[in-house]
C-alpha cells in the first residue's frame, strides 16, 4: 500500500457557498488539523463510502436502537443472521472494491468498521495481520462478525482465522 506522503497530488479549483467554506474551516480548527486535509479526508469519504450507501442498500440507525436490537437475540438467532449476511458482506466488499483478496477484503472491513464508529488498531508483522475493533455495541454485535468473518475466510479465502471476542470488542488475526 502506498503511504500518504509519496501519493501524487495535483491542484484543483472548487467555488463553494461562504457559509460552507465557513464550517469546513471551523472544524478542521477543532480537529487541529489544516482545512485542505480535512476537505481530503471528508472527499475520500464520501467518495470510497458514503456514495455507495444508497446503492448496496446501507440504512442508518441510532446506536442505542441497534444495541437494543441485537442485545434481545439469541446466539443461535445470531448466528443464523450472520450465516445470511455473509453474502450479502462479501457482495458488498467485492462491489466496492472490485476485487476479493484478503487485504483488499479486510480495507473494505475496517473502512466499514471506521464509518460505523468502531475503533480499529491494524498490525501487521512478517505477514500476519490482526485487527483489534473496539465498540460498545454488544457481545451478540461481537458474535455476528466473528460469524461472518471465519465463513467468510473459510469458505472464500480457504483459511482459518483465530477470533476472541468480548461484549465491547473483537479482534481477529491471520496469516497472510
Amino acid at each position: 500500500m502506498e503511504s500518504e506522503a509519496r501519493k501524487k497530488t495535483a491542484t484543483i479549483t472548487f467555488r463553494f457557498d461562504v457559509d460552507l467554506i465557513n464550517k469546513l474551516q471551523r472544524e478542521a480548527k477543532n480537529h487541529q488539523v489544516n482545512t485542505n486535509t480535512l476537505a481530503t479526508q471528508a472527499l475520500r469519504r464520501f467518495l470510497e463510502w458514503d456514495i455507495f450507501q444508497p446503492r448496496i442498500g446501507l440504512v442508518s440507525l441510532n446506536k442505542s436502537v441497534f444495541t437494543k436490537i441485537f442485545d434481545n437475540l439469541s446466539e443461535k438467532k445470531v448466528i443464523e443472521i450472520a450465516l445470511i449476511g455473509k453474502d450479502e458482506m462479501r457482495d458488498i466488499a467485492m462491489f466496492m472494491k472490485g476485487e476479493t483478496d484478503i487485504l483488499s477484503f479486510m480495507s473494505w472491513f475496517e473502512m466499514q468498521m471506521v464509518n460505523s464508529s468502531v475503533q480499529v488498531s491494524h498490525m501487521s508483522d512478517d505477514g500476519t495481520h490482526t485487527f483489534v475493533m473496539k465498540h460498545d455495541l454488544g457481545k451478540n454485535w461481537s458474535l455476528y462478525n466473528k460469524t461472518i468473518l471465519e465463513q467468510i475466510f473459510q469458505d472464500i479465502f480457504k483459511q482459518k482465522i483465530d477470533v476472541k471476542y468480548d461484549k465491547n470488542m473483537f479482534a481477529l488475526r491471520f496469516s497472510k
